[in-house]
């Protein structure tokens, strides 16, 4: 049984018991501990169930490439699944739940599914679910959708708290064993401005576990030499519990803390957002399971994840552990069994021979080492109970059976290339040392084209102490100096370990094994992939290693690869008959390791998701009625509701108002962007549809403006201030969207235009003054002339009105003699104020955007997102008169020439008045004669704006209608949930006054 040894580990200190929960059952740690650690510590062998088979699962490993020990942790507003259990650090009342069973760990009906394999191989999914069709909606999806994932989807909202942090260095090292460590005293040393991350809570890595000599000492005493040297550095940060989670273009990296597991009164996790001139990674290797029948049974380690357990938390697998290697590094793991008390029945090596000194040391140990062996079976069913050895070159018959309660492991290791390859580094197959290691002719690149990635260590394929030492402290000196950094280095540490025997490549024990035995080898404990999938996806003719990722899912989800991928190509490229490195490799994805969803959005969630957006009047709208709605970032009033009114009534009264005498909206949400520069104007005639070079200084004109596909995708006036300055008024929710699309195609496609573009919405406050008192209104404020004859209709003048000064524009969405004032922004209260005060006597009025969508609809102007919806164009809506003929090109012109968007007998805006007066429903569908394909009533056209017009005293409408100007009195039936069809008539768009007449006096 695996059981807490007599000598403390030395991550742990035992003087501090913890109490943590596991499935309900209380049970005992102590500070330092991992999870995986304690539940080890506790006989907690099963810790979880495969996702496919249900199989009873063990720990693995002892670190971030664990596959099998995924949590549900926390409770309630702090639940979050899928925890590794192997990097989660306990903590005081900490909670965890297995997953993936039921009704319970030990007994789970699911694990009917093993006896099933044989029906249920890779791939099995494919071909099972096309027939008979009516069974994928009613049978097979249901069942799909209640086995799918495996832990449990948080419920209530997230009680813990993130943030992000951002960071500029020099030099980033990702990776705290001694590589990063010497790469980090190289750049230190040197002046460079230094960041370490190292992903788990000590330094040292597997130096600190093995000890080797490094400059005339252990490794433990020089780690903690160095460790407080690069800490009195002023120019050198590290950073425990930090994974480098992605490497990206131009030196961006993220990083992702822990820093509060336990307690809910800080942030529990910490997003770095890195920009560093030079990146090294040096991230260490990962040891690579034996594929054998039964190597998935809970006992089953890697044989370097064993020692961790012993040497760091002083935790025991079993009394009795048999070491199965097919290379050196296992025996150390025999030897540090051994040294602890612990029985190593026999060391089974695949080679044909073993002499080095760490074999020579086993032996001398009294420990048994079987050369030419290997695994035919593991026994046991929840947990190991012995295993049966067998001639390595044979076909599994069993030699001879040893009973042991732990296996450990070791095929050898993968250097961890992950953030190498994230930025596109490529990789090289190293026959000799059996993995891919970095290409450093072939590094990630930045713009110029130079490296800006070094990895170093074992992450770069070096093995031994004095080779990781040396290539570490190489790599910072060389990456510092490329940063720009021009001190002295000094010397490199050096370092001693024992000479290792080659590897042996080994990708199936025994190599000849029966289908039987290959059926039972597991390549991906998380996904259940055996040898036999990966050997039958090649034999099905899935030659790519991509497209065998995908046939058999080996290497996905949470283990990305990190102990399936080298195994499962051997496999895939002995079964095609080709070398490793033809066969390639999968693409590694950032992040690393999952990271939680609450960091990405760090504080950006409750308030502060989408922090609400105030003009300068915001506080009077609320004293005085006012009902929001959220209108892009910004909260605008939808009507102002008086005492035992209506929203209803409110809006008619507001429309009424307006259209009589006078009223006021707060415009100040609309996007305002200066375009300015000697090629301004030929940037904006690309950007609108319509020619802005050609507009007046003082005037103003309607644009539109189109994606690159030809739609619709903003409109606003836009008027000419000075000879090389316009201002651009868009849509609220556009202002932002508008701002990155001219920004975009500046930076990107014309660069070299003289062209800057300044977002002002939020520096300018606008009052919409409307109604046949408009005039009267501004007069009375005086100062400036704004009568027809001086402003007309469509300009715009710069003055003073009160004692503010103004720029005033005559334009109108309403259709009624209309002026937007813009002031500056901190005025825009007093303005408000003031026109209030002067416009009592005329019954001034405010009114929302409902009021102001209904006016605009009687006037029959579009509203882009409602008449507009990714797929119209400006000659669907009847503007083509906006589309200039005087110019070459503008973005979308090509586009709306395709044949599709060309035709004819396309839906175009036209009017619609229900017969009886009553308001048709928003979207409704004009039904049309037939059935489509799909067995639906087909439809010729659809409602894009629909309200009760206070004017008409009756509902009015518009929509998009199959041919609809030429059908000018037809009658449409539109659908109506849950009644009978309402009938209307296509009429003109405008509704009212539509001479122009109001605006125009």
């Amino acid at each position: 049984m695996s059981t807490r040894l007599a000598t403390t580990g030395r991550l742990v200190d035992q003087s501090k018991a913890l109490s943590f929960s596991f499935n309900g059952k209380q049970l005992k740690g102590f500070e330092g501990d991992t999870l995986a650690s304690a539940l080890l510590a506790n006989d907690q062998m099963l810790v979880g169930r495969s996702f496919k088979y249900h199989r009873p699962r063990g720990i693995v490993a002892s670190g971030a490439e664990e596959p099998n020990a995924l949590m549900n942790m926390g409770e309630g507003a702090h639940f979050e699944p899928n925890q590794r259990a192997t990097t989660t650090l306990l903590f005081d009342g900490l909670v965890a739940k297995s997953q993936n069973h039921w009704p319970s760990l030990e007994f789970d009906v699911g694990a009917i599914n093993t006896k099933l394999s044989r029906f249920l191989p890779a791939g099995f999914y494919y071909k099972m679910f096309i027939y008979p069709r009516p069974f994928w909606k009613h049978v097979y999806e249901p069942i799909i959708r209640k086995s799918a994932g495996l832990g449990k989807a948080p419920i209530g909202k997230d009680g813990d708290t993130y943030e992000h942090f951002h960071a500029y260095a020099d030099v980033l090292i990702i990776g705290g064993g001694i590589a990063g460590l010497s790469s980090a005293l190289a750049a230190g040393r040197k002046g460079a401005r230094v960041l370490v991350m190292e992903q788990t809570a000590a330094w040292g890595g597997r130096a600190a576990v093995d000890d080797p000599q490094i400059e005339g000492m252990a490794a433990t005493d020089w780690l903690e030499q160095i460790v407080a040297e690069l800490d009195a550095m002023p120019n050198v940060t590290l950073r425990l519990n930090c994974m480098g989670a992605g490497v990206y273009d131009h030196g961006y990296i993220l990083g992702y803390e822990h820093l509060n597991e336990g307690g809910h009164d800080g942030p529990r996790h910490r997003l770095w957002r890195v920009r560093a001139k030079q990146v090294v990674t040096a991230t260490g290797a990962i040891e690579r399971p034996l594929s054998f029948a039964g190597n998935d049974l809970p006992g089953v380690l890697l044989a370097a994840a064993v020692r961790d357990y012993v040497v760091n938390f002083g935790v025991s697998l079993g009394d009795r552990t048999v070491v199965v290697t097919n290379n050196d590094d296992a025996y150390r793991t025999a030897l540090v069994l051994k040294a602890a008390g612990l029985d190593v029945p026999a060391i089974i090596d695949a080679r044909p021979d073993a002499d080095g000194p760490l074999v020579k040391a086993a032996r001398d140990a009294g420990i048994r080492v079987e050369t030419g062996k290997g695994i035919a079976k593991v026994k046991g069913g929840k947990r190991v109970t012995g295993v049966g050895i067998c001639a390595q070159a044979g076909e599994g018959a069993v030699l001879e059976e040893i009973d042991c309660d732990c296996v450990a492991m070791s095929g050898g290791w993968s250097p961890v290339v992950h953030l190498w390859s994230h930025c596109g580094g490529k990789l090289i197959w190293d026959a000799d040392q059996v993995m891919f290691r970095p290409d450093a002719e072939r590094p990630p690149t930045d713009a110029k084209g130079e490296g800006f990635v070094t990895t170093a260590g074992v992450a770069n394929g070096h093995l031994f102490t004095a080779e990781v030492l040396a290539d570490g402290f190489a790599a910072g000196r060389s990456v510092a100096s490329a940063a720009g950094a021009v001190g002295k280095a000094g010397h490199a540490p050096e370092g001693y370990d024992e000479v290792q025997e080659p590897i042996l490549p080994v990708w199936l024990m025994p190599q000849g094994a029966s289908h039987a035995l290959r059926s039972k080898a597991w390549l991906d404990y998380q996904n259940d992939v055996k040898v036999s999938d990966v050997q039958l996806a090649a034999q099905e003719g899935y030659e790519s290693v991509e497209h065998a990722k995908r046939y058999t899912t080996i290497g996905m989800a949470t283990d990305q690869g990190k102990l399936s991928n080298i195994n499962g190509l051997a496999v895939l490229s002995k079964a095609l008959n080709r070398d490793i490195p033809d066969v390639g490799t999968t693409t590694f994805r950032p992040p690393y390791t999952p990271i939680s969803m609450g960091v990405i959005a760090g504080v950006a969630r409750d308030e502060l998701f989408q922090p609400i957006r105030k003009t300068p009047m915001y506080e009077w709208h609320a004293e005085n009625g006012a009902d929001f709605e959220p209108v892009g970032q910004w909260e605008r009033p939808y009507a102002y509701l008086r005492d035992g009114e209506t929203v209803h009534d409110a809006v008619n009264r507001e429309v009424t108002n307006t259209r009589e005498s006078l009223g006021l909206l707060d415009a100040s949400t609309l996007g305002k962007l200066v375009v300015s520069g000697p090629d301004a104007g030929k940037f904006l005639d690309m950007m609108y549809t319509n020619l802005m070079s050609s507009l007046p200084i003082g005037k103003c004109r309607y644009g539109l403006m189109c994606t690159e596909n030809g739609f619709l995708s903003d409109d606003g006036v836009v008027a000419r201030i000075d000879d090389q300055t316009w201002l651009c008024h868009t849509t609220t929710g556009g202002a932002e969207r508008i701002h990155a699309w001219m920004e975009d195609w500046l930076q990107c496609e014309w660069w070299d235009w003289k062209v800057y573009v300044s977002n002002v919405t939020e520096q300018l406050a606008q009052v919409a003054v409307v109604g046949p008192n408009a005039r009267k209104l501004l007069e009375k404020l005086g100062g400036m002339d704004v009568s027809k004859e001086t402003l007309p209709f469509m300009q715009w003048k710069d003055g003073t009105l009160g004692d503010f000064k103004v720029r005033v524009y005559r334009i109108s969405f309403s259709g009624e003699l209309s002026y937007e004032v813009a002031v500056d922004a901190c005025h825009g209260r007093a303005f408000w104020d003031a026109l209030l005060d002067a416009g009592a006597e005329f019954n001034v009025m405010p009114y929302g955007t409902e009021a102001l969508h209904i006016m605009r609809a009687e006037k029959g102007f579009i509203m882009i997102g409602d008449e507009t919806d990714g797929t119209v164009i400006p000659q669907d809506l009847n503007l083509q008169w906006a589309l200039s003929k005087k110019k070459n090109d503008y973005l979308g012109k090509r586009a709306q020439q395709r044949s599709h968007m060309a035709d004819p007998n396309r839906w175009k805006l036209v009017g619609l008045e229900t017969l009886d007066g009553s308001v048709l429903p928003d979207g409704a569908y004009a039904i049309a004669s037939g059935i489509n394909a799909n067995g639906q009533t087909n439809t010729e056209g659809r409602v894009t704006s629909t309200y009760h017009s206070p004017t008409l005293k009756r509902g009015i409408a518009m929509g998009l209608v199959h041919n609809g100007p030429d059908r000018m009195g037809d009658i449409l039936a539109f659908t109506n949930i849950g009644g009978e069809p309402i009938k209307a008539k296509i009429v003109d768009q405008v509704f009212y006054d539509k001479a122009g007449e109001k605006q125009d006096v």
